[in-house]
């Protein structure tokens, strides 16, 4: 469903340039309702989702208003209550898909997610995660990996970087597009950006939520671009423990002296600049490679695209949906929660799709 939107994003970042979106093949059916799989955790996962503003600071794509930002938190929660939470709101829904060129209207905002809008929480402080998407996308499509990371117990901010994104919906109705998009350099700003707005996320979570996250336990995780802004936010915020990059390519580069914290590369064969970036990454690192995934396969699209009969990849989007959460959520827990991480030191039986270089 966005996989041609995904790859003129690459390109475009790569090459500094606005993207121009394309068509797909298939068109998708107006009345399907997909469904994101399942979380494998335990825990029944509580969500909420709110603005923050940065009074402090211009928007740099607009700098005639102050930053907003739109963050989901998913958690764990003592027990199911409640309504589910919607994935996007028929506003975003019918932007996202006009931007592939498809008719379906509010058809994504009836994509049933599994967290519970308020649920209370469980009792104790959590790791936090940080996701950012991929420019040009919203938070709601790393749903997949957020709701899974909370069922296993952890806090899970999803941020939208506004202007960046072509859909973001505000309290009140005002529904912002990708400003950014039409910047030439753009891609060169969005790291610096990003890391501003996480350090601004943590700051508010921190005060706010100080019974729910434990400030000594924080990551970041991001798809494409966000993966090169998850670099950039721990250079910048040493706050940040752990950071991945899932098919990122790094149009801005960690540090020359390097970057001495953990860091995963989680992505398709070849992902251009990671050679390069290998050797600066001086902390506890890993390199993955997944056989047969696309860029857009860490997001949740080709889940949801599976099922409105649009064609699937070498990878299906269930098997990279699995396979991305669980070395993720492997890659936390033995840097936020000093477990074992036997799936990260080499190939598993149980994922043969993923070999490791480096």
């Amino acid at each position: 469903m966005m996989r041609a939107l995904l790859t003129t994003v690459l390109a475009a970042a790569l090459t500094a340039t606005a993207p121009t979106i394309s068509a797909p093949a298939v068109a998708a059916p107006a009345t399907a309702a997909p469904r994101l799989p399942a979380p494998t955790g335990p825990h029944p996962v509580g969500t909420f989702t709110r603005e923050l503003v940065d009074a402090s600071r211009a928007d740099p794509w607009v700098p005639s208003e102050r930053r907003r930002l739109m963050v989901t938190l998913w958690y764990p929660a003592a027990a199911p209550s409640g309504d589910r939470a919607r994935y996007v709101t028929p506003e975003e829904s019918a932007l996202l898909l006009a931007a592939q060129g498809l008719p379906a209207g509010d058809l994504l905002s009836r994509v049933r997610t599994h967290s519970f809008a308020a649920a209370p929480p469980v009792r104790g402080r959590l790791p936090l995660v940080i996701l950012s998407p991929g420019f040009g996308l919203p938070r709601s499509s790393l749903t997949l990996l957020g709701e899974d990371l909370a069922s296993h117990g952890y806090a899970v901010a999803a941020v939208d970087h506004t202007y960046e994104s072509a859909a973001i919906t505000f309290p009140g109705g005002r529904t912002t597009t990708c400003r950014a998009c039409e910047i030439e350099d753009a891609p060169g700003l969005v790291p610096a950006v990003r890391s501003a707005d996480v350090s601004f996320v943590v700051d508010r979570l921190l005060a706010e939520r100080p019974a729910l996250i434990d400030p000594a336990r924080i990551g970041m995780a991001g798809h494409s671009i966000g993966g090169n802004s998850a670099a950039r936010a721990m250079e910048d915020d040493t706050r940040i423990d752990a950071g991945a990059d899932m098919d990122g390519a790094f149009i801005v580069p960690p540090p020359a002296g390097g970057l001495a914290r953990p860091f995963l590369l989680l992505g398709t064969p070849d992902v251009p600049t990671w050679a390069e970036t290998w050797p600066l990454l001086t902390g506890w690192r890993r390199w993955a490679e997944v056989a047969g995934a696309e860029h857009d396969s860490f997001t949740d699209y080709p889940v949801l695209g599976e099922q409105l009969g649009l064609p699937a990849g070498t990878l299906r989007g269930t098997r990279a949906a699995a396979i991305t959460r669980a070395y993720l959520r492997a890659f936390f827990d033995v840097h936020l929660r000093g477990r074992s991480g036997a799936l990260l030191n080499g190939p598993s039986p149980a994922y043969p799709e993923v070999t490791f270089r480096g």
